[in-house]
């Protein structure tokens, strides 16, 4: 994470100074709901695929606002108060709340398309699994789809089927399986605003392609441009090679997509662009 060097730190515009304070506020909400009324605000408020029975529209929203620990917390509103409060001095306040929103939008939006693509790939080949059941095309299915817990379901149960691959006992424990996984991979919650954060920096890097930020791992400095780059070839290529990993790679790359063509067409109305 880079830092930007700046006077009056102390003066953050009202958008970020409120977006983070809200983002305080929700993470000690939440903290104060799970330990005293045992309710996960990050289960009601973060986002899930629209196939899933937990899914409500207000978690497009919502989850934007909501994040997983201090941490993550900190790294997002440490990048907004950065980046964010420079642009929202340049754009004004109601142009940087409109980026922000619409970026966060943009980031659930590629988000969900890709989840969805995924879930039409796994349900597929549980189809074909189920159309023809033995411990080969399920092992298959497994380490295809949630490689993760072939060890835990081979030790369970997968090499007891093996010597006796025509057992009806396994084939429905398998089906079970196939259920549970699938219902789990739909019930996933994504919780964060890294989405627009991601078109914030996008942002920073397009309008001041030059500045040079001084980067904390490792510390050398480097231009905004090539920062905004770098960072985003690396979500790109931990997406696609990372496809079940708990960080949405595809929403950060949303978040800059959006932002990306949010200021090309605000640029073509340059009399008013800011």
């Amino acid at each position: 994470m880079p830092y930007f060097k700046s006077s009056g730190l102390s003066n953050i515009p009202p958008v970020v100074k409120n977006l983070i304070l809200i983002n305080i506020i929700m993470l000690l909400a939440s903290w104060v709901f799970s330990s005293a009324l045992n309710i996960q605000l990050n289960s009601i408020l973060g986002l899930y695929y629209f196939k899933s029975e937990l899914f409500e529209p207000f978690q497009i929203v919502t989850h934007m606002f909501m994040h997983g620990g201090l941490m993550h917390l900190f790294f997002n509103m440490f990048a907004l108060f950065m980046f964010g409060r420079v642009l929202e001095a340049v754009w004004g306040s109601k142009r940087f709340f409109i980026y922000f929103i619409i970026t966060g939008l943009g980031a659930a939006a590629l988000h969900t398309l890709v989840i969805h693509i995924q879930m039409q790939s796994i349900l597929n080949d549980a189809t074909a699994y189920l159309n023809a059941p033995s411990p080969e095309t399920f092992a298959a299915f497994i380490r295809e789809n949630f490689n993760e817990y072939y060890s835990q379901i081979y030790n369970g149960m997968l090499d007891k089927w093996y010597s006796d691959p025509n057992s009806t006992e396994y084939i429905a424990v398998s089906k079970q399986y196939v259920s549970d996984l699938i219902k789990y991979r739909m019930d996933i919650p994504t919780v964060g605003a890294s989405g627009a954060v991601f078109g914030v920096l996008l942002a920073f890097g397009m309008l001041f392609p030059n500045t040079e930020l001084m980067l904390l791992f490792p510390p050398i400095p480097l231009k905004a441009k090539w920062f905004v780059i770098l960072y985003g070839g690396l979500e790109l290529w931990l997406g696609l090679t990372q496809p079940g990993s708990n960080i949405a790679h595809f929403a950060h790359l949303g978040g800059m997509l959006f932002g990306f063509i949010l200021i090309k067409y605000w640029n073509k109305k340059r009399s008013d662009f800011f």
